[in-house]
């Protein structure tokens, strides 16, 4: 993508600032988080974000730029639900102390564009998921998503009676409610797909089985289920979800669908910066283009 305009490089990432959004950029090197790996970029309008901050360092003679989104407007953290490690924070920039005053000058920068409901929860996601297909092995089972279908394909070694018993499992999008991730950093480990009843809300069962009896879940265990890999692919099942759930009490549809879905957005955005790049853009169309999508979410 073209320059958006400053950028702010640091350890693992560097965040790259536009007057209405900022685009986080991930290392990967050997000691970079590897959920930084499979995030690559994320294209993060300020509106997404309910503060900001500096603060020390986890290490001596650091400071860390610290964003906080705002609840519901990223998949990825709503899944994670608080559960990701502070290393493996993606709105975590860790900078050199003597660059404190570079941070506070991005700290005002970024809440000069935070929206003034900022504190409350967004009404859809404005960050985009990590794009389908994705898989990952969990212990008892391989997981597929391709965008439309959630598949649970048992493995003989790991998989109880009971789940071989159910067969391999499909879930279209539409069925489904929600996601429940938790991290296999922790014990009992597991992903979890919510159903959805005929009013298009969860379905309440009370206390869920175990995982390892649920053909609605997979185990994870040491190697399996890793945070770079499930929790991707558990935020990209969530985004897919989102967009197709009923909104009971949201806007009429014509209000919903006159907004734009965040993954297409970043894409056309890209596309932009590639035009401009090649000198086809002048910097006021480039600018007024992507602010013009950027209104969409």
């Amino acid at each position: 993508m073209t320059r958006m305009g400053d950028v702010l490089a640091g350890i693992h990432s560097s965040w790259e600032f536009d007057t209405d959004s900022m685009l986080i950029r991930f290392e990967r090197g050997i000691r970079t988080p590897k959920l930084f790996h499979v995030l690559g970029e994320r294209l993060v309008p300020y509106a997404a974000l309910s503060a900001v901050e500096v603060v020390p360092g986890s290490k001596r003679g650091t400071v860390e730029l610290l964003a906080t989104p705002r609840a519901g407007a990223d998949p990825l953290i709503e899944v994670a639900d608080g559960q990701l490690r502070h290393a493996a924070n993606p709105y975590r920039l860790v900078l050199s102390g003597e660059r404190e005053d570079e941070a506070n000058a991005a700290v005002e920068r970024i809440r000069a564009g935070l929206a003034r409901d900022a504190h409350l929860a967004a009404d859809r996601f404005l960050v985009a998921a990590p794009a389908a297909p994705l898989a990952f092995k969990a212990y008892d089972g391989k997981v597929g998503f391709d965008g439309k279908t959630v598949s649970f394909r048992w493995f003989w070694t790991g998989a109880t009676s009971a789940k071989w018993k159910a067969g391999d499992q499909s879930f279209q999008v539409g069925e489904l409610a929600g996601v429940d991730w938790r991290s296999p950093e922790v014990s009992g480990g597991h992903l979890r797909l919510i159903h959805r009843g005929l009013d298009g809300r969860a379905i309440e069962i009370g206390t869920p089985p175990p995982a390892d009896q649920d053909p609605s879940a997979v185990v994870f265990a040491l190697g399996y289920g890793l945070v770079h890999e499930s929790l991707p692919l558990a935020a990209s099942v969530l985004e897919a979800v989102r967009e197709t759930e009923p909104d009971l009490l949201g806007p009429p549809d014509s209000a919903r669908e006159a907004r734009g879905n965040p993954a297409d957005i970043a894409e056309r955005i890209r596309h932009l910066g590639d035009l401009h790049s090649a000198g086809l853009l002048t910097d006021d169309e480039f600018t007024t283009k992507k602010r013009d999508l950027l209104s969409q979410l």
